[in-house]
């Protein structure tokens, strides 16, 4: 009883807090004579914002079930690694110049479709050859993540400096250029994910009670595991191709929202992740343009305290 009561007070606060930081992002600094203009640069950020948060945060919540190791994050899928990639075989083979790297509709599009194609094909294969071994998937993303950037390297050397350059400022996570189209895009895509693999995600609470016991209760345990994962590479696409990698984010929001929400349903924790997105990012966001004057950007802050989160956790279970 006390703690449904903490986890109500929780999400109370925390849709409280993500709709103060709305309001405040939207308005903070806005002349009245210029409130149009305003909202037109800011509402597309804003809401680039709220999808990122909503795909990395329940992502890495089921991702972190799926494996049951809460100090994992997608990103071990190697799909931040083969976003790099994408951009960088683009950027050498037809130039920083062409409509597949300038025109953002075309550049979130292509970037989406490889990275869930070669999920779908690279993972399927994967879990059907071990046997629905998670590990090894696991392990084979560590490998190809580490392949796809050996080989983005080796091009970024043999590219022209200019376009290198063009080639880096798109590689940032940020929310500074974000298309109003690619968002009516990445929200026609979430919700047509959303639908095709409900069922699955529904299962999340069944799952973390260990294979035999899903089992047991008739879960089809390894169809739904791959669906899952299929699903959590599909969202992190599409937050990767929307702002770019972000490696450490998914890691706080779902820690921190375990941390706040003492449940093991996964529609307070998934709820609770976006919500922790939401806040943090509208945050950081409000702060690189009020206060650092756009000198920087949020993914640096984010890599940068996430990494200390990371080794925090790593001491803190090491007798888990």
């Amino acid at each position: 009883m006390v703690a449904k009561r903490k986890n109500r007070i929780s999400m109370l606060l925390l849709i409280l807090c993500s709709i103060g930081l709305v309001f405040t992002y939207l308005t903070i600094n806005v002349d009245p004579r210029f409130y149009d203009f305003a909202m037109m640069l800011r509402r597309p950020k804003m809401i680039g914002m709220i999808l990122a948060a909503f795909c990395i945060g329940t992502a890495s919540i089921a991702f972190q079930s799926v494996i049951n190791n809460y100090i994992v994050t997608p990103c071990l899928l190697g799909m931040n690694s083969l976003y790099i990639l994408t951009n960088t075989v683009v950027a050498f083979t037809l130039g920083t110049y062409h409509p597949m790297f300038m025109n953002a509709n075309v550049s979130f599009i292509t970037n989406v479709v490889i990275m869930s194609v070669a999920a779908t094909i690279i993972y399927g294969f994967m879990f059907r050859v071990t046997n629905y071994n998670v590990l090894y998937v696991l392990l084979s993303g560590t490998v190809m993540a580490t392949l796809f950037g050996s080989i983005s390297s080796s091009l970024m050397r043999m590219i022209d400096p200019n376009e290198y350059l063009t080639l880096q400022a798109n590689l940032i996570a940020g929310f500074n250029n974000v298309n109003s189209d690619i968002i009516v895009m990445a929200v026609a895509m979430i919700v047509a994910t959303i639908v095709l693999f409900y069922r699955d995600i529904k299962l999340l609470d069944v799952i973390t009670l260990g294979k035999n016991q899903a089992i047991n209760l008739g879960v089809d345990y390894d169809k739904t595991i791959s669906r899952i994962l299929l699903a959590v590479a599909i969202f992190i696409s599409i937050a990767t191709a929307l702002v770019g990698p972000i490696s450490f984010l998914g890691l706080i929001l779902a820690n921190v929202a375990r941390q706040m929400f003492l449940t093991f349903k996964h529609s307070y924790l998934m709820m609770g992740s976006f919500l922790v997105g939401v806040v943090i990012l509208l945050f950081g966001q409000t702060l690189i343009e009020h206060v650092f004057n756009f000198s920087t950007v949020i993914s640096v802050f984010i890599n940068l305290f996430g990494g200390g989160y990371f080794l925090y956790l790593i001491v803190k279970n090491k007798g888990a």
